[in-house]
Protein backbone atom coordinates (compact mmCIF):
# COMPACT_ATOMS: atom_id res chain seq x y z
CA UNK A 1 0.00 0.00 0.00
CA UNK A 2 1.44 3.41 -0.49
CA UNK A 3 1.69 6.11 2.21
CA UNK A 4 -1.95 8.02 0.62
CA UNK A 5 -3.21 4.53 0.67
CA UNK A 6 -2.18 3.75 4.64
CA UNK A 7 -3.04 7.83 5.39
CA UNK A 8 -6.75 6.85 3.89
CA UNK A 9 -6.58 3.92 5.83
CA UNK A 10 -6.20 5.23 9.33
CA UNK A 11 -8.45 8.10 8.71
CA UNK A 12 -11.21 5.18 7.53
CA UNK A 13 -10.30 3.24 11.02
CA UNK A 14 -10.71 6.73 13.23
CA UNK A 15 -13.97 7.51 11.82
CA UNK A 16 -15.22 4.34 13.92
CA UNK A 17 -15.04 6.99 16.93
CA UNK A 18 -13.40 4.37 19.62
CA UNK A 19 -11.66 1.07 19.50
CA UNK A 20 -13.90 -2.14 18.56
CA UNK A 21 -13.28 -5.23 19.53
CA UNK A 22 -11.67 -5.79 16.00
CA UNK A 23 -9.71 -2.22 15.94
CA UNK A 24 -6.90 -1.83 18.85
CA UNK A 25 -5.15 1.52 18.93
CA UNK A 26 -2.25 1.33 21.17
CA UNK A 27 -0.06 4.72 22.07
CA UNK A 28 3.70 4.01 23.18
CA UNK A 29 5.81 0.91 21.98
CA UNK A 30 5.80 -0.81 25.43
CA UNK A 31 4.38 -4.38 23.74
CA UNK A 32 6.61 -7.55 24.08
CA UNK A 33 6.91 -10.19 21.42
CA UNK A 34 4.47 -12.82 23.45
CA UNK A 35 1.89 -9.84 23.84
CA UNK A 36 2.17 -9.08 19.98
CA UNK A 37 1.14 -12.44 19.19
CA UNK A 38 -2.08 -12.84 21.64
CA UNK A 39 -2.94 -9.27 20.22
CA UNK A 40 -2.91 -10.59 16.03
CA UNK A 41 -4.75 -14.24 17.55
CA UNK A 42 -7.19 -11.83 19.55
CA UNK A 43 -7.72 -9.86 16.57
CA UNK A 44 -8.20 -12.52 14.23
CA UNK A 45 -10.58 -14.35 16.10
CA UNK A 46 -12.68 -11.03 17.01
CA UNK A 47 -12.66 -10.04 13.42
CA UNK A 48 -14.31 -13.61 12.53
CA UNK A 49 -16.52 -13.27 15.35
CA UNK A 50 -17.66 -10.06 14.14
CA UNK A 51 -18.03 -10.60 10.63
CA UNK A 52 -15.33 -7.97 9.11
CA UNK A 53 -12.60 -9.91 7.04
CA UNK A 54 -9.60 -7.93 8.58
CA UNK A 55 -8.12 -7.13 12.69
CA UNK A 56 -6.17 -4.06 12.85
CA UNK A 57 -3.56 -3.01 15.50
CA UNK A 58 -2.56 0.45 15.45
CA UNK A 59 0.54 1.81 17.20
CA UNK A 60 0.64 5.63 17.43
CA UNK A 61 -2.75 6.51 18.13
CA UNK A 62 -4.30 7.20 22.09
CA UNK A 63 -6.96 5.12 22.35
CA UNK A 64 -8.87 7.47 24.62
CA UNK A 65 -8.83 10.51 22.26
CA UNK A 66 -7.78 9.28 19.15
CA UNK A 67 -5.42 11.73 19.04
CA UNK A 68 -2.25 10.74 16.53
CA UNK A 69 0.73 11.13 18.76
CA UNK A 70 3.41 8.68 16.72
CA UNK A 71 5.16 5.61 18.00
CA UNK A 72 8.72 4.73 18.68
CA UNK A 73 7.75 0.74 18.16
CA UNK A 74 10.04 -0.53 15.42
CA UNK A 75 8.57 -3.84 14.40
CA UNK A 76 11.12 -4.91 11.45
CA UNK A 77 14.05 -4.84 13.84
CA UNK A 78 13.15 -6.49 16.77
CA UNK A 79 14.22 -9.58 17.31
CA UNK A 80 12.98 -12.23 19.78
CA UNK A 81 15.16 -15.71 20.77
CA UNK A 82 18.07 -14.72 18.63
CA UNK A 83 16.09 -14.54 14.77
CA UNK A 84 13.83 -12.01 13.58
CA UNK A 85 10.22 -11.04 15.49
CA UNK A 86 8.41 -11.49 12.79
CA UNK A 87 9.64 -15.08 12.15
CA UNK A 88 9.12 -15.87 15.60
CA UNK A 89 5.71 -14.63 15.52
CA UNK A 90 4.28 -16.47 12.52
CA UNK A 91 5.53 -19.59 13.35
CA UNK A 92 3.52 -19.71 16.71
CA UNK A 93 0.77 -18.55 14.92
CA UNK A 94 -1.71 -21.88 14.46
CA UNK A 95 -3.16 -22.34 11.90
CA UNK A 96 -1.24 -19.77 10.30
CA UNK A 97 -3.07 -16.64 10.01
CA UNK A 98 -1.95 -13.91 6.67
CA UNK A 99 -1.11 -10.58 8.67
CA UNK A 100 0.57 -7.39 6.74
CA UNK A 101 2.65 -5.00 8.58
CA UNK A 102 3.27 -1.19 7.34
CA UNK A 103 4.97 2.01 8.56
CA UNK A 104 2.96 5.24 7.50
CA UNK A 105 4.03 8.65 7.89
CA UNK A 106 1.12 10.52 8.78
CA UNK A 107 2.16 14.13 8.56
CA UNK A 108 5.62 13.41 10.11
CA UNK A 109 4.42 11.12 12.65
CA UNK A 110 5.22 7.46 12.45
CA UNK A 111 2.36 4.91 12.70
CA UNK A 112 2.79 0.91 12.10
CA UNK A 113 -0.07 -0.93 11.33
CA UNK A 114 -0.87 -4.18 11.51
CA UNK A 115 -3.91 -6.08 9.26
CA UNK A 116 -4.95 -9.27 10.02
CA UNK A 117 -7.18 -11.63 8.37
CA UNK A 118 -9.90 -12.83 10.24
CA UNK A 119 -9.88 -16.48 11.11
CA UNK A 120 -10.90 -19.05 9.05
CA UNK A 121 -13.29 -21.44 10.59
CA UNK A 122 -10.53 -22.60 13.27
CA UNK A 123 -9.62 -20.17 16.11
CA UNK A 124 -5.91 -18.56 15.40
CA UNK A 125 -3.82 -19.67 18.85
CA UNK A 126 -0.69 -18.26 19.44
CA UNK A 127 1.75 -20.92 21.01
CA UNK A 128 -1.16 -22.87 21.73
CA UNK A 129 -3.51 -20.70 23.62
CA UNK A 130 -6.11 -19.07 20.99
CA UNK A 131 -7.03 -15.42 22.60
CA UNK A 132 -9.76 -12.97 22.03
CA UNK A 133 -11.19 -9.34 22.25
CA UNK A 134 -13.88 -8.93 24.34
CA UNK A 135 -14.80 -5.32 24.53
CA UNK A 136 -11.48 -3.29 25.31
CA UNK A 137 -10.28 -6.44 26.72
CA UNK A 138 -7.75 -9.55 25.33
CA UNK A 139 -8.45 -12.73 27.06
CA UNK A 140 -8.26 -16.39 26.40
CA UNK A 141 -10.91 -17.60 24.13
CA UNK A 142 -11.78 -20.70 26.28
CA UNK A 143 -13.44 -18.95 28.54
CA UNK A 144 -15.93 -17.75 25.79
CA UNK A 145 -17.48 -20.91 24.27
CA UNK A 146 -20.18 -19.49 22.95
CA UNK A 147 -17.50 -17.52 20.40
CA UNK A 148 -15.44 -20.80 20.19
CA UNK A 149 -18.61 -22.23 18.50
CA UNK A 150 -19.22 -18.96 16.54
CA UNK A 151 -15.73 -18.95 15.24
CA UNK A 152 -16.13 -23.22 14.24
CA UNK A 153 -19.05 -22.73 12.73
CA UNK A 154 -18.27 -19.87 11.00
CA UNK A 155 -16.60 -22.06 8.03
CA UNK A 156 -16.22 -20.42 4.89
CA UNK A 157 -16.13 -23.26 2.15
CA UNK A 158 -13.54 -22.53 -0.38
CA UNK A 159 -13.87 -25.78 -2.24
CA UNK A 160 -17.01 -24.39 -3.18
CA UNK A 161 -15.97 -20.82 -4.57
CA UNK A 162 -16.66 -20.13 -8.20
CA UNK A 163 -12.70 -19.66 -9.87
CA UNK A 164 -12.88 -16.85 -12.00
CA UNK A 165 -12.17 -16.88 -15.82
CA UNK A 166 -11.96 -20.50 -15.09
CA UNK A 167 -14.34 -22.22 -17.96
CA UNK A 168 -15.21 -26.29 -18.67
CA UNK A 169 -12.28 -26.08 -21.19
CA UNK A 170 -9.67 -26.21 -18.22
CA UNK A 171 -10.78 -29.55 -17.51
CA UNK A 172 -9.44 -32.70 -18.33
CA UNK A 173 -11.34 -34.66 -21.12
CA UNK A 174 -9.92 -38.49 -19.76
CA UNK A 175 -10.53 -37.39 -16.46
CA UNK A 176 -14.07 -36.21 -16.58
CA UNK A 177 -14.81 -39.76 -18.84
CA UNK A 178 -13.40 -41.82 -15.87
CA UNK A 179 -15.25 -39.63 -13.43
CA UNK A 180 -18.78 -40.68 -15.50
CA UNK A 181 -17.78 -44.54 -15.82
CA UNK A 182 -17.33 -44.36 -11.66
CA UNK A 183 -21.12 -42.25 -11.41
CA UNK A 184 -22.73 -44.99 -13.29
CA UNK A 185 -21.64 -47.68 -11.45
CA UNK A 186 -22.01 -45.90 -8.40
CA UNK A 187 -25.61 -44.92 -9.58
CA UNK A 188 -26.14 -48.07 -11.34
CA UNK A 189 -29.46 -48.71 -9.12
CA UNK A 190 -30.73 -45.61 -9.49
CA UNK A 191 -33.63 -44.47 -11.66
CA UNK A 192 -31.39 -42.08 -14.06
CA UNK A 193 -28.84 -44.96 -14.39
CA UNK A 194 -30.06 -45.15 -17.99
CA UNK A 195 -29.55 -41.25 -18.86
CA UNK A 196 -26.34 -40.97 -17.55
CA UNK A 197 -24.87 -41.22 -20.94
CA UNK A 198 -27.15 -38.67 -22.45
CA UNK A 199 -26.03 -36.26 -19.93
CA UNK A 200 -23.89 -33.44 -21.77
CA UNK A 201 -20.68 -32.43 -19.45
CA UNK A 202 -22.49 -29.32 -18.05
CA UNK A 203 -25.06 -31.31 -16.84
CA UNK A 204 -22.90 -34.14 -15.93
CA UNK A 205 -20.37 -32.14 -13.67
CA UNK A 206 -23.31 -30.24 -11.90
CA UNK A 207 -24.81 -33.75 -11.00
CA UNK A 208 -21.08 -34.56 -9.70
CA UNK A 209 -21.51 -31.49 -7.91
CA UNK A 210 -17.96 -30.20 -8.77
CA UNK A 211 -19.59 -27.36 -10.64
CA UNK A 212 -22.16 -25.05 -9.74
CA UNK A 213 -24.32 -24.17 -12.88
CA UNK A 214 -21.71 -24.93 -15.41
CA UNK A 215 -19.68 -22.61 -13.46
CA UNK A 216 -16.16 -24.63 -12.52
CA UNK A 217 -15.26 -24.75 -8.85
CA UNK A 218 -12.28 -24.66 -7.27
CA UNK A 219 -13.36 -28.12 -6.53
CA UNK A 220 -13.87 -28.58 -9.93
CA UNK A 221 -9.91 -27.59 -10.21
CA UNK A 222 -8.30 -29.70 -7.49
CA UNK A 223 -9.85 -33.31 -8.79
CA UNK A 224 -10.30 -32.71 -12.68
CA UNK A 225 -8.61 -29.69 -13.88
CA UNK A 226 -5.93 -29.77 -16.19
CA UNK A 227 -2.27 -29.69 -15.13
CA UNK A 228 -1.40 -26.49 -17.30
CA UNK A 229 -4.40 -24.93 -15.39
CA UNK A 230 -3.01 -24.71 -12.27
CA UNK A 231 -1.99 -21.02 -12.05
CA UNK A 232 -6.09 -20.63 -11.76
CA UNK A 233 -5.43 -21.65 -8.26
CA UNK A 234 -2.46 -19.75 -7.44
CA UNK A 235 -1.04 -19.42 -4.46
CA UNK A 236 -3.30 -22.14 -3.71
CA UNK A 237 -1.26 -25.69 -4.19
CA UNK A 238 -2.99 -28.86 -5.67
CA UNK A 239 -0.32 -30.94 -6.05
CA UNK A 240 1.23 -34.71 -4.41
CA UNK A 241 4.61 -35.45 -4.01
CA UNK A 242 6.17 -39.06 -3.77
CA UNK A 243 9.49 -39.57 -2.54
CA UNK A 244 11.36 -42.48 -1.50
CA UNK A 245 13.70 -41.91 1.06
CA UNK A 246 15.77 -45.47 1.38
CA UNK A 247 19.15 -46.80 -0.03
CA UNK A 248 17.83 -45.18 -3.20
CA UNK A 249 16.41 -41.41 -3.72
CA UNK A 250 14.11 -40.66 -6.00
CA UNK A 251 10.61 -37.94 -6.21
CA UNK A 252 8.29 -37.18 -8.70
CA UNK A 253 5.67 -34.54 -8.70
CA UNK A 254 1.66 -35.38 -9.41
CA UNK A 255 -0.36 -32.68 -10.40
CA UNK A 256 -3.97 -31.87 -11.32
CA UNK A 257 -6.30 -33.65 -12.07
CA UNK A 258 -5.28 -35.55 -8.63
CA UNK A 259 -8.81 -38.18 -9.69
CA UNK A 260 -6.13 -38.98 -11.80
CA UNK A 261 -3.34 -38.67 -9.46
CA UNK A 262 -4.00 -40.99 -6.79
CA UNK A 263 -3.72 -44.01 -8.80
CA UNK A 264 -0.01 -42.65 -10.86
CA UNK A 265 1.33 -42.22 -6.87
CA UNK A 266 -0.04 -45.88 -6.21
CA UNK A 267 1.64 -47.24 -8.83
CA UNK A 268 5.37 -45.50 -7.69
CA UNK A 269 5.09 -47.10 -4.41
CA UNK A 270 7.31 -50.41 -4.04
CA UNK A 271 4.44 -52.89 -2.38
CA UNK A 272 6.83 -56.66 -2.13
CA UNK A 273 5.45 -59.35 0.32
CA UNK A 274 6.52 -59.67 4.09
CA UNK A 275 7.01 -62.95 5.67
CA UNK A 276 5.90 -63.83 9.15
CA UNK A 277 6.87 -67.39 10.73
CA UNK A 278 4.21 -68.02 14.09
CA UNK A 279 5.10 -70.21 16.37
CA UNK A 280 4.08 -73.97 16.09
CA UNK A 281 3.65 -73.28 12.57
CA UNK A 282 5.67 -74.73 10.04
CA UNK A 283 4.39 -72.66 7.06
CA UNK A 284 5.43 -68.80 6.81
CA UNK A 285 2.49 -66.54 6.32
CA UNK A 286 2.86 -64.12 3.79
CA UNK A 287 1.24 -60.76 3.25
CA UNK A 288 1.81 -57.66 1.00
CA UNK A 289 3.58 -54.63 2.96
CA UNK A 290 0.98 -52.47 2.17
CA UNK A 291 -3.14 -52.49 1.49
CA UNK A 292 -3.27 -50.54 -1.68
CA UNK A 293 -7.14 -49.90 -0.59
CA UNK A 294 -5.39 -48.13 2.69
CA UNK A 295 -2.51 -46.05 0.48
CA UNK A 296 -5.63 -44.68 -2.05
CA UNK A 297 -7.69 -43.75 1.70
CA UNK A 298 -4.90 -41.84 3.11
CA UNK A 299 -4.11 -40.57 -0.01
CA UNK A 300 -8.18 -39.76 -0.62
CA UNK A 301 -7.88 -38.46 2.88
CA UNK A 302 -5.49 -35.82 2.54
CA UNK A 303 -6.76 -34.16 -0.56
CA UNK A 304 -10.46 -34.09 1.04
CA UNK A 305 -9.49 -32.25 4.18
CA UNK A 306 -6.08 -30.29 3.10
CA UNK A 307 -6.08 -26.52 4.26
CA UNK A 308 -5.64 -25.08 0.94
CA UNK A 309 -5.44 -21.76 2.63
CA UNK A 310 -1.72 -22.64 3.76
CA UNK A 311 0.04 -23.49 -0.01
CA UNK A 312 1.14 -26.61 0.81
CA UNK A 313 1.38 -29.37 -1.06
CA UNK A 314 0.80 -33.08 -0.25
CA UNK A 315 3.46 -35.24 0.66
CA UNK A 316 4.01 -38.96 0.84
CA UNK A 317 6.95 -40.29 1.65
CA UNK A 318 8.23 -43.78 1.56
CA UNK A 319 10.50 -45.44 3.67
CA UNK A 320 11.81 -48.94 3.72
CA UNK A 321 9.39 -49.86 6.43
CA UNK A 322 6.29 -47.39 6.34
CA UNK A 323 4.24 -44.70 4.27
CA UNK A 324 4.67 -41.24 5.54
CA UNK A 325 1.50 -39.34 4.46
CA UNK A 326 1.60 -35.42 4.94
CA UNK A 327 -1.20 -32.85 4.60
CA UNK A 328 -1.42 -29.18 5.81
CA UNK A 329 -4.29 -28.57 8.18
CA UNK A 330 -5.18 -30.30 11.70
CA UNK A 331 -8.11 -32.53 12.00
CA UNK A 332 -11.11 -30.18 11.44
CA UNK A 333 -12.69 -32.05 14.17
CA UNK A 334 -11.76 -34.40 17.27
CA UNK A 335 -8.72 -36.06 16.54
CA UNK A 336 -7.61 -39.16 14.53
CA UNK A 337 -8.04 -41.63 17.53
CA UNK A 338 -12.02 -40.85 17.84
CA UNK A 339 -12.40 -42.71 14.64
CA UNK A 340 -10.05 -45.74 15.57
CA UNK A 341 -13.23 -47.37 16.09
CA UNK A 342 -15.53 -46.48 13.37
CA UNK A 343 -18.05 -45.01 16.12
CA UNK A 344 -17.85 -41.57 15.33
CA UNK A 345 -19.20 -39.29 12.28
CA UNK A 346 -17.97 -36.15 11.60
CA UNK A 347 -20.82 -33.17 11.46
CA UNK A 348 -18.67 -30.31 9.58
CA UNK A 349 -15.79 -30.63 7.06
CA UNK A 350 -13.40 -28.08 6.22
CA UNK A 351 -13.95 -28.45 2.46
CA UNK A 352 -17.45 -29.86 2.34
CA UNK A 353 -17.89 -29.98 -1.18
CA UNK A 354 -14.81 -31.56 -1.86
CA UNK A 355 -15.58 -33.88 0.21
CA UNK A 356 -19.42 -34.32 -1.65
CA UNK A 357 -17.55 -35.03 -4.80
CA UNK A 358 -15.46 -37.28 -3.28
CA UNK A 359 -17.97 -39.76 -1.67
CA UNK A 360 -20.21 -39.14 -5.45
CA UNK A 361 -16.61 -40.72 -6.89
CA UNK A 362 -16.10 -43.21 -4.75
CA UNK A 363 -12.78 -41.51 -3.19
CA UNK A 364 -14.05 -41.51 0.27
CA UNK A 365 -17.19 -41.96 2.60
CA UNK A 366 -18.67 -39.70 4.55
CA UNK A 367 -19.32 -41.22 7.57
CA UNK A 368 -15.75 -41.19 9.20
CA UNK A 369 -14.93 -45.22 8.41
CA UNK A 370 -12.01 -44.56 6.49
CA UNK A 371 -9.66 -44.61 9.78
CA UNK A 372 -10.90 -47.50 10.98
CA UNK A 373 -11.17 -49.34 8.00
CA UNK A 374 -7.20 -48.71 7.83
CA UNK A 375 -7.03 -50.22 11.30
CA UNK A 376 -8.61 -53.26 10.25
CA UNK A 377 -6.49 -53.61 7.45
CA UNK A 378 -3.06 -53.08 9.11
CA UNK A 379 -4.90 -55.58 12.31
CA UNK A 380 -6.02 -58.44 9.58
CA UNK A 381 -2.52 -58.35 7.86
CA UNK A 382 -0.61 -58.37 11.53
CA UNK A 383 0.91 -55.43 11.33
CA UNK A 384 1.19 -52.23 13.67
CA UNK A 385 -1.62 -49.83 13.50
CA UNK A 386 -2.25 -46.48 11.59
CA UNK A 387 0.06 -43.90 13.77
CA UNK A 388 -1.10 -40.21 13.73
CA UNK A 389 1.32 -39.45 17.21
CA UNK A 390 3.57 -37.16 14.90
CA UNK A 391 0.26 -34.58 13.88
CA UNK A 392 1.20 -30.80 14.77
CA UNK A 393 -1.77 -28.47 15.47
CA UNK A 394 -1.75 -27.44 11.42
CA UNK A 395 -0.30 -30.68 10.14
CA UNK A 396 -2.13 -34.26 10.27
CA UNK A 397 1.49 -36.71 9.48
CA UNK A 398 0.19 -40.79 9.37
CA UNK A 399 2.65 -43.24 9.10
CA UNK A 400 1.01 -46.85 7.85
CA UNK A 401 3.94 -49.36 8.65
CA UNK A 402 4.92 -51.70 6.04
CA UNK A 403 6.61 -54.31 8.39
CA UNK A 404 6.88 -55.38 12.12
CA UNK A 405 8.07 -53.35 14.83
CA UNK A 406 7.82 -56.13 16.90
CA UNK A 407 7.31 -59.02 15.39
CA UNK A 408 6.38 -60.97 18.10
CA UNK A 409 3.05 -58.66 18.64
CA UNK A 410 2.03 -60.30 15.21
CA UNK A 411 2.34 -63.52 15.91
CA UNK A 412 -0.08 -63.08 18.52
CA UNK A 413 -3.06 -61.57 16.29
CA UNK A 414 -2.00 -64.26 14.00
CA UNK A 415 -2.32 -67.20 16.72
CA UNK A 416 -5.28 -65.31 18.25
CA UNK A 417 -7.42 -63.87 15.12
CA UNK A 418 -10.72 -63.79 17.56
CA UNK A 419 -9.51 -63.76 20.49
CA UNK A 420 -8.57 -60.18 21.00
CA UNK A 421 -11.19 -57.22 20.17
CA UNK A 422 -9.93 -53.94 18.74
CA UNK A 423 -9.90 -51.81 21.46
CA UNK A 424 -7.27 -54.57 23.19
CA UNK A 425 -5.30 -54.27 20.03
CA UNK A 426 -5.25 -50.65 19.80
CA UNK A 427 -3.62 -50.80 23.07
CA UNK A 428 -0.97 -53.35 22.52
CA UNK A 429 0.11 -51.48 19.79
CA UNK A 430 0.55 -48.48 21.67
CA UNK A 431 2.55 -50.63 24.43
CA UNK A 432 4.52 -51.76 21.47
CA UNK A 433 5.62 -48.25 20.17
CA UNK A 434 6.14 -47.45 23.83
CA UNK A 435 3.47 -44.90 24.24
CA UNK A 436 1.36 -44.21 27.02
CA UNK A 437 -1.93 -45.56 27.96
CA UNK A 438 -4.32 -44.59 30.76
CA UNK A 439 -4.81 -45.85 33.88
CA UNK A 440 -8.16 -47.17 33.57
CA UNK A 441 -6.14 -49.09 29.85
CA UNK A 442 -3.73 -50.39 31.66
CA UNK A 443 -5.97 -51.96 34.60
CA UNK A 444 -8.24 -53.67 31.94
CA UNK A 445 -5.33 -55.16 30.27
CA UNK A 446 -4.20 -56.00 33.66
CA UNK A 447 -7.07 -57.63 34.44
CA UNK A 448 -7.05 -59.87 31.38
CA UNK A 449 -3.41 -60.67 31.90
CA UNK A 450 -2.17 -58.75 28.77
CA UNK A 451 0.38 -56.65 30.48
CA UNK A 452 2.77 -56.25 33.54
CA UNK A 453 5.48 -53.76 34.78
CA UNK A 454 5.26 -50.71 36.28
CA UNK A 455 3.63 -47.22 34.71
CA UNK A 456 4.82 -46.09 32.48
CA UNK A 457 7.41 -49.43 31.87
CA UNK A 458 4.43 -51.61 30.90
CA UNK A 459 5.54 -54.99 28.76
CA UNK A 460 3.98 -58.02 27.46
CA UNK A 461 2.85 -60.08 30.14
CA UNK A 462 4.10 -63.98 30.86
CA UNK A 463 0.47 -64.93 29.34
CA UNK A 464 1.49 -63.61 26.08
CA UNK A 465 4.70 -64.45 26.44
CA UNK A 466 3.47 -68.57 26.40
CA UNK A 467 1.75 -67.45 23.47
CA UNK A 468 4.27 -65.62 21.40
CA UNK A 469 7.51 -67.78 22.98
CA UNK A 470 8.48 -64.45 24.71
CA UNK A 471 9.53 -66.49 27.97
CA UNK A 472 13.00 -65.23 27.80
CA UNK A 473 12.40 -61.54 27.10
CA UNK A 474 9.28 -61.32 29.71
CA UNK A 475 12.23 -62.57 32.61
CA UNK A 476 14.30 -59.63 31.76
CA UNK A 477 11.75 -57.59 31.96
CA UNK A 478 9.81 -58.65 35.14
CA UNK A 479 13.42 -59.78 36.78
CA UNK A 480 13.88 -62.79 39.10
CA UNK A 481 12.11 -63.66 42.03
CA UNK A 482 13.67 -62.27 45.73
CA UNK A 483 14.57 -65.45 46.90
CA UNK A 484 16.54 -66.08 43.84
CA UNK A 485 18.70 -63.00 44.23
CA UNK A 486 19.02 -63.53 47.85
CA UNK A 487 19.63 -66.93 46.85
CA UNK A 488 22.90 -64.94 44.29
CA UNK A 489 23.53 -63.31 47.73
CA UNK A 490 24.42 -65.93 49.98
CA UNK A 491 25.93 -68.50 47.47
CA UNK A 492 28.77 -65.72 46.91
CA UNK A 493 29.60 -64.94 50.03
CA UNK A 494 29.79 -69.12 51.12
CA UNK A 495 32.17 -69.29 48.10
CA UNK A 496 34.14 -66.02 49.36
CA UNK A 497 33.39 -65.78 52.42
CA UNK A 498 32.18 -61.98 52.10
CA UNK A 499 31.09 -59.38 48.77
CA UNK A 500 31.61 -56.21 49.25
CA UNK A 501 28.44 -54.06 47.50
CA UNK A 502 30.66 -53.77 44.23
CA UNK A 503 30.75 -57.12 43.96
CA UNK A 504 26.81 -57.53 44.84
CA UNK A 505 25.89 -54.36 42.12
CA UNK A 506 28.11 -56.87 39.40
CA UNK A 507 26.31 -60.13 40.61
CA UNK A 508 22.50 -58.75 40.50
CA UNK A 509 22.33 -55.22 38.45
CA UNK A 510 21.91 -57.93 34.86
CA UNK A 511 19.29 -59.83 36.88
CA UNK A 512 16.62 -56.92 37.77
CA UNK A 513 13.93 -55.82 35.68
CA UNK A 514 14.85 -54.42 32.07
CA UNK A 515 12.23 -51.67 32.89
CA UNK A 516 14.35 -50.25 35.75
CA UNK A 517 17.08 -47.74 35.47
CA UNK A 518 20.92 -47.66 37.13
CA UNK A 519 19.84 -45.77 40.16
CA UNK A 520 16.33 -47.45 40.54
CA UNK A 521 18.26 -50.93 40.57
CA UNK A 522 20.81 -49.89 42.92
CA UNK A 523 18.19 -48.74 45.36
CA UNK A 524 16.78 -51.96 44.93
CA UNK A 525 19.62 -53.96 45.81
CA UNK A 526 19.74 -51.73 48.99
CA UNK A 527 15.93 -52.73 50.08
CA UNK A 528 17.26 -56.47 49.30
CA UNK A 529 20.53 -56.26 51.61
CA UNK A 530 17.77 -54.47 54.11
CA UNK A 531 15.55 -57.54 53.75
CA UNK A 532 18.45 -60.14 54.21
CA UNK A 533 18.81 -58.86 58.06
CA UNK A 534 18.57 -62.17 59.64
CA UNK A 535 21.11 -63.81 57.27
CA UNK A 536 23.92 -61.48 56.38
CA UNK A 537 25.41 -57.95 57.83
CA UNK A 538 27.83 -55.64 57.23
CA UNK A 539 31.07 -55.94 58.89
CA UNK A 540 32.74 -53.38 57.23
CA UNK A 541 31.94 -49.36 56.93
CA UNK A 542 29.34 -47.34 55.36
CA UNK A 543 31.95 -46.78 52.04
CA UNK A 544 33.78 -49.99 52.09
CA UNK A 545 31.36 -52.79 53.07
CA UNK A 546 31.66 -56.06 53.83
CA UNK A 547 28.69 -58.66 53.67
CA UNK A 548 28.97 -61.95 56.08
CA UNK A 549 26.88 -64.88 57.21
CA UNK A 550 25.17 -64.12 60.41
CA UNK A 551 26.84 -67.27 62.44
CA UNK A 552 23.38 -68.46 64.46
CA UNK A 553 26.00 -69.83 67.18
Amino acid sequence: MTNEELITLVNELLQQGKELEWLEFKQGDATDAQRLGKYISGLANAANYNNVPFGYLVFGIKDETLDIVGTNYNYINKKEKGSELDFYIRRNLSPSVHFQHFVCDYDGNKIEIFKISAAQNIPVSFENEAYIRVASSLTELKKYPDRMRAILNSHIDWSAEIVPNATLEDLDTYAIQKARDIYKEKNKNKSFYKEIDNWTNEVFLDKLKVTINGKVTNTALILLGKSEASHLLSPKVAQITWKLDTEEKAYEHFSMPLFLAVNEVLAKIRNVNYKFFPTNQLISIEVPKYDNESILEALNNCIAHQDYSLNSRIIVTEKINKLIFENAGGFFEGNAEDYFLGEKTPKNYRNKWLVEAMVNLNMIDSMGYGIFKMLKSQKERYFPLPDYSKSKGNEVILEIYGHSIDENYSKLLIENKDGLDLTQVILLDRIQKKTPITDAAAKMLRTKGLIDGRKPNYFISAKIAELTNRKAEYTRNKGLDKEVLESFVLKHIEHHGFASRSEINQLLMDKLPDYLDEKQRKKKIDNLLQGMKDSIHNVGSRTESKWVKIRKD
